[in-house]
């Protein structure tokens, strides 16, 4: 069985940037596909990104400019970060294994953007 544990703040200032770190037991990140999802309130879950097996990564278009996905493969985790953040970023942002089908789900990480 496989289990992620987002971490990292839940507030975050305007113009900032958001890092969030997933941590992953019971399987290796350095197979198959991790990605980052996340739902803003009131609306519909939205892909960030996803970082494979080999470390290459792919970003949503809309994203692409402001986010990074990296990995530590000798603690088994990646992590996410988004750059210049509005209110418009606050989220719960949601760590997966999978692509096009997610497997397994973190159970989640609010994040507020405000000053």
């Amino acid at each position: 069985q496989v289990q992620l544990q987002e971490s990292g703040p839940g507030l975050v200032k305007p113009s900032q940037t958001l890092s969030l770190t997933c941590t992953v037991s019971g399987g290796s990140i350095t197979a198959g596909y991790w990605s980052w999802i996340r739902q803003p309130p009131g609306k519909g879950l939205e892909w960030m990104g996803v970082i494979a097996y080999d470390g290459s990564t792919y970003y949503s278009p809309s994203l692409k400019s402001r986010t990074a996905i990296s990995r530590d493969t000798s603690k088994n985790q990646f992590s996410l970060q988004l750059s210049s953040v509005t209110p418009e970023d606050t989220a719960v942002y949601y760590c997966a294994k999978g692509l096009a089908v997610v497997d397994y789900w973190g159970q989640g990480t609010q994040v507020t953007v405000s000053s």
